[in-house]
């Protein structure tokens, strides 16, 4: 009887025992990436080998350096005719985390202005890996009025703006995130309003984190100065003519423009200029002279300069340092690469760049 009472007690505790749940084992999350593919593969390099070919041709030695520029301006067109300028506008640009700030030429299409553009992609293509979109994007995002930007994926899917970049900043740098932000139509008004409220929400991102600008964090703005000629334009672009004459003129435009908005100590009054310059009073859609960054320079002057204010209590230094064209100097090959051009290069159809650096 003992034994037969001992049994069903064992049976009782091995039922019980069986029955308890077990212990949750935490789930592990899996992140999906949302990978912003390359749109000019023409243009511009998709394979670490022709980044790497486009070096050895320019004749460019990648040495690291302690540089900690806080903002840079810098070309997007095809690396045939501005890879040089790509380099030496980025080489003092080493933090970590990297603003991007972009035309959106295609703004039209989806009606977009008067708000800057986020996007929701996890991870950018590049010819060194995927490169990731810095959590910061969000917490940025976040610190914003909802009426100052929008996430629209399809306009950064179709823009070539930026991606034209990255290639040179990954490159140089594995550990490289990035924060892409496109700038569509917008008036002076706008620029100054959104862009103190970016500088704003940066900084208090910035002092979360215990970031640095310069050193953790900077801001690259791209932009194609004069976009010249009468040939294969919407419209005639020549107010000079197209002889050499023409074309000085034109230069010599491009850089007192230069002179006057974008060097030196920045401020409000220099970037309102560059916009006197380059769009129409009345109708802040037109050109008035020919830059594709017409929106995306002053935008992105103005927040890096109130950013470094904010945190540094001084403006920004502008330094000017090259200005070429697509027809002013001698070309690399790349057609051997898989490369090439996606316009003419000629005293009828040209493009001019501009590098400058903000410290």
């Amino acid at each position: 009887m003992k034994i037969r009472v001992v049994l069903t007690l064992i049976a009782l505790v091995f039922i019980n025992c069986k029955n308890e749940p077990k212990p949750e084992t935490p789930e592990k999350k899996v992140v999906e990436k949302y990978i912003r593919h390359v749109h000019d593969t023409i243009g511009f390099a998709k394979y670490d080998w022709q980044m790497d070919s486009i070096y050895n041709r320019l004749g460019i030695i990648d040495k690291k350096n302690n540089l900690a520029w806080k903002a840079a301006i810098s070309p997007h067109d095809d690396y045939k005719y501005a890879g040089r300028l790509y380099y030496e506008s980025l080489k003092g640009i080493n933090a970590n985390t990297v603003i991007l700030v972009g035309v959106a030429h295609r703004a039209r299409n989806y009606n977009l202005q008067d708000k800057i553009i986020f996007g929701s992609y996890t991870h950018w293509e590049s010819p060194y890996g995927d490169l990731k979109v810095s959590d910061l994007n969000k917490e940025i995002m976040n610190n914003l009025e909802e009426e100052t930007y929008i996430v629209h994926d399809s306009m950064q899917n179709l823009e070539h703006s930026l991606e034209a970049i990255v290639p040179f900043l990954h490159r140089k740098n594995p550990n490289l995130e990035i924060i892409p932000i496109l700038v569509p139509y917008i008036n002076y008004e706008s620029i100054d309003k959104i862009s103190t409220q970016l500088s704003e929400a940066v900084q208090k991102v910035l002092k979360k984190h215990n970031l640095s600008y310069g050193e953790d964090l900077a801001i690259v703005i791209s932009n194609d100065a004069v976009h010249y000629g009468d040939e294969e334009w919407s419209g005639d672009l020549a107010p000079f003519g197209v002889d050499d004459e023409g074309t000085e003129k034109a230069r010599e435009m491009d850089l007192e423009i230069i002179n006057n908005c974008l060097t030196e100590n920045i401020t409000s009054e220099k970037i309102k200029r560059f916009t006197e310059y380059t769009v129409q009073q009345d109708d802040y859609k037109e050109y008035k002279w020919v830059w594709c960054g017409r929106y995306s320079v002053p935008f992105g002057l103005d927040f890096a300069n109130k950013l470094n204010i904010f945190t540094n209590n001084q403006p920004l230094t502008g330094t000017f340092m090259h200005y070429q064209s697509s027809i002013d100097h001698e070309l690399i090959d790349v057609e051997d690469l898989g490369m090439g051009t996606t316009a003419i290069a000629t005293q009828k159809h040209w493009v001019a760049y501009a590098s400058l650096k903000y410290e």
